[in-house]
């Protein structure tokens, strides 16, 4: 009787909560249906621009499905290579072949590689061309691409659950409540608790860029102050949109809940996975996803070795997500109390 009636009780209180109804019934399906649409997109041909090679070499690249682009001159297909709109260039001079690649992305470069291989067998298995990389190098691992993605994301990832966390707690001690008693202003709140939590967040994105660089040994081609300054507006768009979610929760249990919705599509546009393979409306979801322009201008530092010009439209953009997130929260305090 007393197993019956607690677990009626436990029944009734999941019926009540229909925020832990969805994350058990319909998030899963929502990340599945993700997840397909995802990986089962279009393929993704590689991106050859070619100078002067032979007709027959031209047809087994064609057949190999490598999207090939014919220029007159090296300087054009070098301006497209560092604009990342070719993988790679084949150049044929004196009868020998020569491929640059871009080098950024290790899997992109083996396919070329091997396609490349496939085709100049078939055409005169003599013919070995000379490899030479814009970034990085031969022996590039694909931890090395997708590091920079993955220090973004850790930087976004824990500090969402902090913020989020650390002001529920100070919502439901009833602090908060204190603080909206008194004279001080929404908006003074809401920098006040930014400054506090912005100090710890420093300190991680600190922490784990360096150990990242130096313990752990990722390429890095650009200034580890860049580095330093997208982990810190990544950590700081966390902290800001952890912030306002939580005042959406009653309980830490309902904090974890946003991470299918919040977190996980943050992960699949990231750039951790290619999204040239999606479908292009698809992909058109990454531009609001703020650990895409992140990860963006990380890759671009650390693999690229990119400077401020290239990652500036990164940087606007998220300071542009934390003001927006910064201003609901000052919105969202007139739900507790108007001041």
């Amino acid at each position: 009787m007393k197993i019956r009636a607690l677990a009626i009780r436990i029944i009734r209180q999941f019926l009540r909560d229909k925020r832990t109804l969805a994350l058990l019934f319909v998030a899963p399906l929502l990340i599945l249906v993700l997840m397909k649409l995802v990986f089962n997109g279009q393929t993704v041909q590689p991106q050859l621009g070619t100078l002067h090679i032979p007709q027959q070499l031209a047809a087994q690249l064609a057949a190999a499905d490598a999207h090939i682009t014919v220029y007159e001159d090296m300087a054009s297909a070098e301006s497209a290579l560092e604009d990342g709109e070719l993988d790679a260039i084949l150049n044929w001079q004196e009868g020998k072949p020569s491929l640059r690649l871009e080098g950024s992305d290790p899997s992109e470069s083996r396919t070329v590689l091997f396609l490349l291989q496939q085709a100049v067998q078939t055409a005169d298995p003599s013919l070995q061309p000379a490899v030479s990389y814009l970034h990085g190098r031969s022996d590039m691992s694909s931890f090395d691409s997708f590091g920079p993605v993955l220090i973004g994301f850790f930087s976004f990832f824990f500090v969402f659950l902090l913020a989020g966390v650390s002001f529920l707690r100070e919502r439901t001690s009833g602090t908060l409540e204190r603080l909206l008693a008194t004279p001080i202003r929404r908006s003074e709140i809401v920098t006040g608790y930014l400054a506090g939590f912005g100090l710890f967040t420093l300190l991680q994105a600190a922490l784990i860029a360096w150990f990242a660089i130096d313990v752990l040994g990722l390429y890095m081609d650009g200034s580890i102050w860049l580095v330093l300054l997208m982990n810190l507006l990544l950590s700081l768009t966390a902290l800001t949109l952890g912030i306002l979610l939580s005042s959406f929760a009653g309980s830490e249990f309902q904090i974890i809940q946003f991470i299918p919705l919040v977190i996980v599509p943050q992960v699949f546009f990231s750039g951790l996975f290619n999204l040239d393979a999606m479908a292009p409306w698809l992909q058109k979801l990454s531009y609001i996803m703020p650990l895409y322009y992140g990860a963006d201008a990380m890759r671009g530092i650390m693999i690229r070795g990119a400077g401020w010009s290239d990652i500036q439209l990164d940087v606007y953009v998220l300071v542009g997500f934390s003001i927006l997130f910064v201003l609901l929260n000052v919105q969202a305090l007139r739900k507790h109390r108007a001041i």
